[in-house]
């Protein structure tokens, strides 16, 4: 029998209490107690996963090595533990379903009826045992998606339900993250929203272990016993979890305060052994107690919404844990910009940086802000859509191509100096059909990315359809834009610099999916500290 012990979080009350980043808090928490984990998530949805979804629906796509689109939460998972994570880390009801309708198909059911149970929860369960086969981990923690109460969600707790079953309270886990709501006009928390939740669990046959409760402010001893009364939870096993407003890096170290750790690894029968987790602490104080601030202006289409560029905020936070600086970001529409008002937007700016994105909504204002950047010499950081901008701008304004576009936008442009890779250009379905996951690249010495890099070759993953058109190679690298990386086989480029310019790089790769607090990505890193030297220079 496997030694593996299998954790499931599920979350009650209302969505978006943070079970991602409690699971990944978690998995941090045991990896610094010398435990490994693997950690998974389960999403409801029937797509088969978020790559078609608009960003408004459901955040950023976060791509895994293998080219997974997944959802933001396993950003979160890569971040705070030494996870590396796969397609096999991300399930979706529509992956589930599909799978099994495809053997229905094929007749590997022998005729018989195919069932929610047990044909989609024996599904389900697979999807948690091959991990734990793969991986061989101390834990496999598992995030259920979606609110207990919702009914897409069902299948999902039916099947860890059958787990406990099977392998008990000494290998099955079961936490349940809820909120505890402050009303406003009496001050008060309310304790029974949790007990709703839990008798919602209850009525599936789940008992939770441990709860875990978001509260505004830490919860009195007094609530801790009603809730473990009335829910039937060990008063121990009540976890606040109070709303943190500085960094989100704080939270492991809030719930090591909480003990949260112990408690798990008490109820699972495992030794606590020694917390070694001095690194994680004195990185949070490096964060709240930053000597320098950097003001840095993103310019995408969806940053009315916050999780929708989440893991380039992130990245630009641990470029700035690299530089002792704290990054104020600055979001702005690009559809507010032109070419009268950029100055106004982008004043005080010390970098601008342009995520990427599809689409043509606000390319114009985006190529605005570019010049802007090139001109008046202020630190550009280019991803994806954003690199294919700036060869955009440099091409209409430095090599006086007045209509150069991506055929993305204008396939009738006489300068298409952006456009689909060959390969698919018969593809008609949107779903998997781009350049996904990680691919080698080779960078010319001398260049700002060998510098920052400090290697010949690296890796990076992708997440686009069009590319830099190589016949205009020759004509952009003699007016000053180089191409200082490569495919190994030299088809496809990768980066641009402008050498003249104090730090200009785009990118056709998506660099915010490889970078951790504790390990900065190179090139955030040194696109804050030149962001952090035009600070200096602007105070002096």
């Amino acid at each position: 029998m496997s030694k593996t012990k299998y954790i499931f979080i599920t979350g009650g009350v209302s969505s978006s209490l943070g079970k991602g980043v409690t699971v990944a808090a978690l998995g941090c928490l045991l990896e610094a107690r010398g435990y490994s984990v693997s950690l998974q998530k389960m999403d409801p949805y029937i797509n088969i996963d978020p790559g078609t979804m608009s960003p408004y629906q459901h955040g950023e796509v976060y791509v895994t090595e293998d080219g997974a689109e997944t959802d933001l939460d396993l950003g979160y998972y890569e971040r705070f533990t030494k996870s590396h994570l796969s397609r096999k880390n991300s399930v979706s009801t529509g992956q589930i379903y599909h799978a099994v309708i495809e053997r229905e198909r094929k007749g590997d059911y022998l005729g018989r009826t195919v069932q929610v149970v047990p044909h989609i929860t024996n599904e389900i369960r697979n999807r948690i045992y091959t991990l734990a086969r793969e991986h061989e981990t101390d834990f496999v923690i598992v995030e259920i998606g979606g609110t207990v109460g919702d009914i897409e969600s069902v299948p999902f707790l039916e099947a860890i339900r059958q787990m406990r079953y099977e392998h008990g309270s000494s290998q099955v886990l079961f936490v349940h993250l809820t909120l505890v709501p402050t009303i406003t006009a009496a001050g008060e928390a309310k304790t029974k929203p949790t007990q709703h939740s839990v008798k919602e669990l209850l009525a599936l046959g789940i008992q939770p272990d441990i709860l875990i409760c978001r509260i505004n402010k830490p919860m009195t001893k007094e609530m801790k016993t009603k809730i473990s009364l009335f829910c039937n939870v060990k008063d121990q096993n009540v976890i606040s979890a109070v709303d943190i407003n500085t960094s989100i890096y704080e939270i492991p170290i809030m719930y090591k305060e909480e003990k949260l750790d112990e408690v798990v690894l008490n109820a699972l029968g495992m030794d606590t052994r020694k917390l070694s987790f001095s690194h994680w602490e004195n990185l949070v104080k490096k964060i709240l107690n930053a000597k320098k601030q950097v003001k840095i202006a993103v310019i995408g289409k969806y940053i009315s919404l916050q999780d929708a560029y989440r893991s380039v905020y992130e990245s630009l936070a641990h470029g700035g844990i690299a530089n002792d600086t704290e990054v104020v970001v600055h979001k702005i529409d690009p559809e507010d910009i032109d070419s009268k008002n950029v100055k106004d937007h982008l004043k005080g700016m010390h970098g601008i940086l342009v995520p990427g994105g599809f689409g043509e909504r606000g390319i114009e204002g985006k190529i605005q802000a570019i010049q802007y950047a090139r001109t008046k010499k202020i630190p550009f950081f280019g991803i994806c859509l954003g690199m294919q901008c700036a060869v955009i701008e440099f091409g209409r304004n430095v090599l006086g191509y007045k209509d150069a576009n991506s055929t993305e936008f204008n396939p009738k442009s006489n300068h298409p100096v952006i456009s689909m890779i060959e390969e698919q250009m018969e593809i008609e379905r949107m779903g998997g059909t781009m350049r996904l996951g990680a691919y080698p690249c080779i960078l010319k010495k001398g260049s700002t990315a060998y510098s920052e890099y400090k290697s010949e070759k690296i890796s990076e993953r992708h997440r686009h359809r069009f590319e830099f058109t190589l016949r205009y190679k020759d004509e952009y690298e003699k007016k000053g834009m180089n191409l200082t990386g490569f495919s190994p086989d030299e088809s496809l480029v990768e980066i641009v610099e402008i050498p003249s310019h104090p730090w200009f790089v785009g990118v056709q790769f998506h660099p915010e999916f490889n970078s951790k607090p504790t390990e900065p990505h190179p090139l955030f890193a040194g696109f804050i500290r030149q962001a952090s030297k035009l600070a200096k220079k602007s105070e002096d």
